[in-house]
């Protein structure tokens, strides 16, 4: 039986979550609706301006993305530390791009005066945006909602646009965390709606490769949680490897699992993969079967038991198939 996310969902543990919506109704979320004939194609542009707006708003950053026909895929990394340094100021100003606010808090944006009680009003109502801004319960509403009401509003229907709410996978190793950024930016290519990561329309990969390829200064897209931190360095910003090697192994992987070399692998695979000393075969299995192999926590034996450990859970979840892949 699936565990509740709050179950799943603890910053102590790991800030880096993997986390999927799908579409409840028969018509697709996106793409050709093959009954009606109707194109949803424009929805996706949808999704991907609201979630990098989110991604600028939130103390959220976006590691990976994938916008599909029916659902979208989401690697987030939480950073709490950015927002606890924000000021009041900047918590009104964030929130307020997203929703009106209070009448209270609309006046201290503008700069009107407030009483004591007026401001301690406001204190305590910036004090739960504040939390509000760094919980990916909230990102993940924020995102939803808005797009439901759009499609509702274009379908002129009402009820349900989402399946649920969000599943949630936590990401507790460097091992995994790479695992699910590949596995989700090549779902295009397994769906067979993209032939190279550079054609994935909507995904992270494009993005950064499009960055690289016009030549901006930084090379990385600032809406995205850039490459060249330290796993192992909790205060070190970024994702714990170099972005070439990280397309490297993303191309690799792509041409492996390709139609027409069922089964194939390479004699030279990408150093990166050498470094996070996962075997070809076992690395293969993981970008094509990460998410219906692996559920809930994801990592090492060492890591997956320090968690539920944490966690408080009698058992250890998904144990066998993570000592198989991760070790």
């Amino acid at each position: 039986m699936p565990k509740p996310r709050k179950q799943i969902i603890s910053l102590d543990i790991t800030p880096y979550y993997h986390c999927t919506s799908r579409c409840v109704r028969r018509a697709f979320l996106c793409g050709q609706d093959s009954h009606t004939g109707q194109s949803y194609e424009h929805r996706r542009g949808w999704i991907e301006e609201r979630l990098l707006l989110l991604g600028q708003v939130f103390a959220i950053d976006i590691c990976a993305y994938a916008i599909m026909s029916n659902h979208y895929h989401l690697v987030l990394h939480v950073d709490t530390a950015a927002a606890s340094q924000w000021s009041n100021r900047e918590v009104c100003e964030r929130w307020h791009q997203l929703y009106r606010g209070t009448l209270l808090t609309r006046k201290y944006l503008d700069k009107e005066p407030l009483s004591d009680l007026e401001m301690e009003a406001v204190e305590h109502r910036l004090g739960l945006w504040r939390q509000r801004l760094s919980n990916i319960s909230w990102f993940m509403r924020t995102l939803n909602e808005a797009i439901a009401r759009a499609a509702n509003k274009e379908d002129n229907c009402t009820g349900r646009f989402w399946e649920s709410r969000f599943t949630a996978q936590a990401l507790l190793d460097e091992k995994a965390l790479t695992a699910c950024m590949v596995y989700v930016d090549l779902n295009p290519i397994r769906a067979k709606t993209a032939t190279t990561p550079e054609t994935s329309k909507h995904t992270s990969v494009k993005l950064r490769i499009d960055a690289v390829k016009t030549g901006q200064q930084s090379t990385q897209p600032s809406t995205l949680l850039p490459f060249g931190g330290n796993f192992r360095e909790p205060k070190s910003k970024g994702l714990p490897y170099q972005l070439a090697d990280y397309l490297a192994l993303v191309d690799w992987t792509g041409h492996s699992i390709r139609a027409d070399k069922k089964g194939f692998i390479s004699d030279t695979f990408p150093p990166i993969l050498a470094r996070l000393d996962i075997a070809p075969t076992h690395w293969l299995y993981l970008a094509t079967r990460f998410e219906s192999r692996l559920k809930g926590l994801v990592g090492s034996i060492y890591a997956l038991k320090k968690a539920t450990d944490q966690l408080g859970y009698q058992r250890t979840p998904g144990v066998r198939a993570c000592q198989l892949l991760f070790s």
